[in-house]
């Protein structure tokens, strides 16, 4: 028999589009397996400070479309000290909650995976984040519709670029990952791509512009934030330096990315892992992410899905490939 009766659902740290998808997927599931959902408000923030509301079907209807996350979401710091911890778990007790499903990344996963061993709590994560950081899942929720974002973006960017014969560096988001970079970059065709797992600086941008078709008037450039060159601004200004001659434009996509409906392929993957994390479980499941590999579903623990093993994701191939199409 079932012994869990209640489950707890929370969304922490940057939001991703999908989220909602992933809430209403727990909530349905739950329901259908007879069991209760709580919705904490604010991540973590929630667990501590006891701020939650009773879910049901009503709760998450017309939100599967919806971008954000309907529990709000908020990076904890009281939830990195023990005592904030102990708070938090002495209002799932007090609350009757028997499980967790927490929505988010790295962040969101360590917290968890603390939590869990602390007090021997079962907790199953859904890879919620726009960087598809996280081992054992091929895509996180979120980071489809992240690079048809930049894609449509970039894509406006180029009109302009055409016109005007400019270069553009447009720099998009990956702090610790350059996946949005890489993945946007072959889509629209860019001139470059810069992402920290590939070691480019400015200098090998030089090079590729030095051995580019002259006759190209337009020039994109993607650059991931958290490249080691600087960011955007500084390959712009090293460009602007080296080649006085381009009309050199740097243009930050910055937030845009993270909101707006989630895409088709978000939303089916955030449900399939929705469910996927309810039944895991109630098969005794802890301690671990809900991911996708190869269509089908895996259950990685946390401390592998947090080690951001990128080279699993930026292989050698990819990196040819992306030679051979700016070529």
């Amino acid at each position: 028999m079932n012994k869990i009766k209640n489950i707890g659902v929370l969304t922490s740290g940057g939001d991703s589009p999908g989220m909602n998808a992933a809430i209403r997927a727990v909530v349905r599931a739950s329901i259908y397996y007879d069991i209760e959902v709580t919705g904490f408000i604010r991540g973590y923030e929630g667990l501590i400070n006891n701020d939650f509301i009773p879910m049901d079907r009503k709760s998450v209807a017309n939100i599967i479309q919806r971008g954000g996350t309907i529990l709000k979401t908020a990076r904890s710091e009281a939830f990195k000290t023990v005592e904030g911890r102990k708070k938090a778990y002495e209002n799932l007790k007090s609350n009757g909650i028997d499980a967790l499903v927490v929505i988010g990344g790295d962040g969101t996963f360590t917290g968890a995976n603390i939590f869990s061993k602390e007090f021997d709590f079962p907790i199953v994560g859904l890879p919620g984040t726009i960087d598809n950081d996280l081992a054992g899942t091929d895509f996180t929720i979120g980071y489809d519709s992240a690079i048809n974002t930049v894609i449509d973006a970039v894509d406006r960017i180029r009109d302009t670029a055409e016109s005007h014969d400019r270069l553009f560096i447009v720099e998009v988001m990956g702090r610790d990952s350059g996946l949005i970079a890489l993945r946007s970059g072959i889509g629209v065709g860019a001139e470059a791509i810069m992402i920290p797992e590939a070691n480019m600086n400015a200098n090998d941008i030089l090079h590729k512009l030095e051995h580019s078709r002259k006759d190209k008037a337009s020039k994109i450039i993607i650059v991931a934030e958290g490249d080691d060159t600087g960011g955007a601004f500084k390959v712009g200004e090293i460009l602007q330096e080296k080649y006085p001659h381009y009309d050199t434009k740097v243009s930050v996509l910055g937030h845009i990315q993270r909101g707006g409906k989630p895409t088709c392929m978000d939303r089916v993957l955030a449900s399939r892992l929705g469910v996927a994390a309810v039944e895991g479980l109630i098969n005794g499941e802890s301690g671990v992410m809900a991911g996708q590999i190869n269509r089908e579903i895996v259950f990685t623990p946390f401390d592998h899905a947090i080690k951001h093993i990128n080279a699993e994701k930026v292989s050698s191939k990819w990196l040819k490939l992306i030679d051979i199409l700016s070529f």
